[in-house]
């Protein structure tokens, strides 16, 4: 019960969770004088007059009450006044009535429960500090990968524990169809939300987010963690598949074949970790009607209309190339419409439609063939395609010489006027 034993031993805990939590000095100081002051100002009414001086390095803790001199007999509160003879008596043989009198206070005369009271003061402030401090960490977080040791699964979420003992929730919603998760394993996720009612910190975190599968290609394409490539956007269906948009800021990297890796290497970690979710990769454009193309690759359209206004675009394929469009349970459209932002109808092709159109491969005995590659990569398709499609933009587009595009203009129409 000794000072010398009991406060060095509190802040020496104190000193401990400043280590593992990041308390900085300052904090931890306030702590410990605020905790000393809410205590004594309980045993004597009032802490105004106390002074605390603390050197946490050291344990030490000194407590000074600053008492006013009065006349023997004339003392109405022993917590503010003290006698004249009692100043002099107390190493003060100069006191004079009406001065202030310095008196040191030895805070473990006033007994066990006085000790006990101010430990579980601190206790709870440390508590407080530690759920503050958790909260501030995590909401910064926010959407950055964590990875966590399974400690307990129920039915409707996994508990995680960090590096740092700190609790995760996984809730079997944010889960993948198919995880397992068994005692001990560890489990990576992306923090989705925190939140601090009551001052008691949630982290919750998930794997069927759309940022973490950003992450994970973060984690395992260098190209896009160094900011070379771009994830310009992502559509999912946890557990069966997915599409990824990207896009490179060096013309030297072919975003796609970086992203895949080669014979997979890179996608193969991802698609594991993802309980073999499918993912397609593909290469953004700002063109509207190619990238719906592309989203809905492996199909091939005949041709498409677009409405910018409404978000609507209209793809009339092929009878064979329909079911490709479409997908297995209909993901394949689905993911297509969640990544460009379109809703998208898909049309067949009637014999009249294909009669009165014509792919542009046919005139490869009039076009060169580079030529019309680089029609296709714009998402001109068919000859109507092209007819259609403002002059500017075939030149701009496609990268096309004026004359170049004249004469495929004049070729195509040629076979129409025919």
């Amino acid at each position: 019960m000794a000072k010398k034993e009991e406060t060095p031993n509190m802040v020496e805990q104190f000193a401990e969770f400043k280590e593992l939590k990041n308390i900085d000095k300052t904090t931890m100081i306030s702590v410990l004088e605020e905790s000393f002051r809410n205590v004594l100002a309980k045993m004597f009414g009032t802490d105004e007059n106390l002074d605390v001086i603390l050197n946490p390095d050291k344990g030490d803790v000194q407590i000074f009450q600053n008492l006013k001199v009065v006349a023997d007999g004339d003392v109405t509160d022993p917590n503010l006044q003290i006698s004249l003879s009692d100043a002099r008596a107390d190493n003060d043989p100069e006191a004079e009535v009406g001065e202030e009198h310095t008196k040191e206070i030895f805070f473990e005369k006033f007994g066990r429960r006085a000790i006990l009271t101010l430990r579980q003061t601190l206790q709870s402030k440390i508590l407080d500090l530690q759920k503050e401090a958790v909260y501030a960490k995590f909401k910064e977080l926010e959407g950055e990968l964590v990875s966590g040791e399974v400690y307990q699964t129920w039915s409707r979420e996994t508990l995680l524990l960090d590096d740092e003992k700190n609790e995760l929730l996984l809730p079997k919603s944010e889960s993948i169809p198919g995880d397992f998760f068994r005692k001990g394993e560890t489990v990576r996720a992306v923090i989705a939300n925190v939140d601090n009612k009551n001052n008691n910190p949630k982290i919750t975190v998930s794997r069927t987010n759309n940022e973490f599968l950003r992450r994970l290609f973060e984690l395992e394409v260098p190209e896009i963690h160094d900011g070379l490539i771009s994830i310009r956007a992502i559509a999912r269906i946890p557990g069966e598949r997915a599409k990824i948009a990207v896009e490179s800021y060096d013309d030297r990297i072919d975003p796609v074949g970086a992203c895949v890796g080669v014979k997979g290497s890179r996608i193969h970690g991802i698609v594991h970790e993802l309980r073999n979710e499918n993912i397609d990769v593909i290469n953004y454009t700002s063109n509207p009607s190619l990238f719906i193309q592309r989203a809905l690759s492996p199909a091939k359209i005949t041709s498409i209309r677009i409405d910018e206004e409404e978000k609507k675009a209209e793809v009339i394929l092929r009878p064979e190339e329909v079911s490709l469009a479409i997908g297995k349970n209909g993901l394949n459209i689905k993911l297509a419409s969640m990544l460009t932002g379109y809703v998208i109808d898909v049309y067949r092709d009637t014999e009249e439609t294909i009669e009165e159109d014509i792919y542009l491969d046919e005139f490869k005995d009039e076009i060169d063939e580079w030529v019309i590659e680089a029609l296709k990569n714009i998402g001109c398709l068919t000859a109507k395609n092209v007819l259609n499609a403002p002059r500017e933009m075939l030149i701009n587009e496609a990268d096309l010489e004026e004359d170049t595009v004249d004469n495929v203009i004049n070729i195509l129409r040629a076979e129409f006027e025919e």
